[in-house]
């Protein structure tokens, strides 16, 4: 296995990108949304093609790029199989034909994969996860990060070499010839203020403790959360919620609690509160709290925790691919590049691609595949 990352910035000419992949097994490719994806050549490439927008670029080990880095893997004694599917109006149902669709792609059908790596448009991400279990079962482990834009403008899609999609999936199923290992977790820490959620409507939390959901969660942000009380529309509070997020505490793995966290997207008049996770009634939701200095540490630990969980510490490894999310990389941006210094370091200036994501959709210890927000992951290829 081999395994090489491009980075190309906006203005670049992209000229041989084709014939740098032309031995390529797999490949993945994430940027921004303004990108020309025909200036690429990737209808060239003969492996397969996965993509996903990535908020204002990506990032790898040769740095921080505002246009897009491909992934792309030689790896002629495994198999990898990708295939797209729009959502229509059943996200669960295009995630079992895209599923089933990359599996006859690999020349693997009714066998489980290592891993699957997953993009998919923000918003059905709970559905996505449970059509692909649908086919595969639970016990295999899905990786990957909502698609994104700029602006949350709703510009992001996802593609493949045939076709892009404003509303869609794309699956890769992962068959590789050497040993895999990932790790995902969140950067926050948790207070001691929780609540259970008494009313709610999808992503929609209208109460928390049977009192209005936005008035608990300023409380519980001590101010850092202000909104306009008299506003007749929906506020964004992205930017500030971010170091503010709700967490849900889903297994405890050596007696600590493991938190998949929650980001709450809007204020809501009448008092509710949007996030971009599905909570439901009956859950605890936990205030959770940040800081940038963590969320730069935090990139290269779940790297190396990468690494350790496959005892890969010592040994080389091929490559890596990331999940950071977007929120996190908007509130470090202008010190993206020691958060690409904590992961080079993290894996020994092995290369890697790194995705700014709306969403992200990882495998937990006891608590198996889940949709978070706020998180980081880690796919280390030996």
């Amino acid at each position: 296995m081999k395994i090489k990352v491009l980075a190309i910035s906006e203005g670049d000419d992209p000229a041989g990108v084709a014939r740098a992949l032309q031995a390529a097994s797999f490949v993945s490719v994430h940027g921004a949304c303004t990108t020309d994806l025909g200036r690429l050549g990737l209808d060239a490439v003969p492996g397969q093609v996965h993509g996903a927008t990535s908020c204002l670029g990506a990032m790898s080990d040769g740095g921080v790029t505002d246009g897009v880095a491909i992934f792309a893997i030689e790896d002629p004694d495994g198999a990898y199989g990708t295939a797209l599917a729009p959502f229509d109006t059943d996200p669960a149902a295009a995630a079992r034909t895209a599923t089933v669709n990359a599996l006859a792609a690999a020349d693997r059908l009714g066998e489980k994969p290592e891993l699957v790596w997953l993009s998919s448009t923000p918003g059905a991400e709970e559905e996505v996860l449970a059509g692909i279990e649908a086919v595969l079962g639970e016990d295999v482990p899905i990786i990957g990060g909502s698609a994104a834009d700029d602006d949350v403008s709703g510009a992001w899609f996802v593609f493949d070499k045939a076709q892009r999609q404003s509303a869609g999936v794309v699956v890769t199923v992962m068959f590789p010839s050497r040993p895999v290992s990932f790790a995902y977790h969140n950067g926050y820490a948790p207070t001691a203020q929780s609540g259970t959620v008494t009313r709610t409507e999808g992503r929609r939390v209208f109460e928390i403790d049977h009192r209005p959901a936005l008035e608990v969660y300023q409380g519980w942000s001590g101010g850092r959360v202000a909104v306009d009380p008299t506003a007749q529309r929906a506020q964004s509070i992205l930017s500030q919620s971010t170091l503010a997020p709700l967490g849900r505490k889903v297994t405890e793995l050596d007696g600590v609690p493991a938190y998949l966290l929650a980001h709450p997207a809007a204020a809501v008049p009448g008092g509710a509160i949007d996030l971009f996770a599905t909570v439901a009634e009956g859950e605890v939701l936990t205030a959770m709290t940040g800081t940038e200095a963590g969320l730069i540490e935090r990139a290269g630990r779940v790297a190396s925790l990468a690494r350790a969980t496959g005892d890969m510490e010592t040994s080389p490894i091929a490559g890596a691919l990331m999940i950071y999310c977007g929120g996190c990389m908007l509130s470090v941006r202008d010190r993206l590049d020691a958060v690409v210094d904590s992961v080079t370091a993290s894996l020994d200036g092995a290369p890697f691609l790194g995705a700014f994501t709306f969403g992200e959709q990882g495998a937990i210890l006891g608590a198996g595949n889940r949709h978070g927000n706020l998180m980081i992951s880690c796919i280390v290829f030996g």
